[in-house]
């Protein structure tokens, strides 16, 4: 399951992409569009910055800002850098699968396939993509 911190980071990034032409955003803005406490994002920006998906800018003009443009950074990227794995089971958590029952175990195809899908779908899905979903979605909130 993905976690609050996770799920938030996604969120964030994704308003960053949305105001990218803005320059530099302050924490304090995005808490406030996302309905997320500041506190909270202060946690998750060292994260980021760390997998070095932020630019920071200190200061009065100061704040946050993408690296790279929207469509270069996917969905499994950012999950990976807040989330640490993604793995459906702890045996499959390493490059290398170390558990003892891995040459006989009936089941780890299963577990396997869904790593699989899911790292697909996931790298499938860019920051870019997610404007765009949310553009068509305000597109179509009209009515007669």
């Amino acid at each position: 399951m993905i976690s609050t911190r996770g799920r938030y980071a996604l969120r964030m990034m994704a308003d960053l992409a949305q105001h990218q032409k803005d320059g530099f955003v302050s924490l304090k803005d995005i808490a406030q569009r996302q309905e997320i406490s500041k506190k909270y994002l202060e946690q998750i920006i060292p994260i980021l910055n760390r997998a070095a998906l932020l630019q920071t800018s200190r200061g009065s003009a100061g704040g946050y800002r993408l690296v790279k443009p929207p469509r270069e950074y996917t969905v499994r990227e950012i999950l990976c850098a807040t989330e640490g794995t993604l793995a459906p089971v702890s045996c499959l958590e390493g490059e290398v699968n170390t558990c003892p029952r891995c040459g006989e175990c009936a089941t780890l195809f299963v577990w396997e396939g869904l790593q699989k899908v899911e790292t697909e779908y996931l790298n499938s899905i860019t920051l870019q993509d997610i404007l765009d979903k949310q553009a068509e979605k305000a597109g179509n909130n009209y009515s007669i």
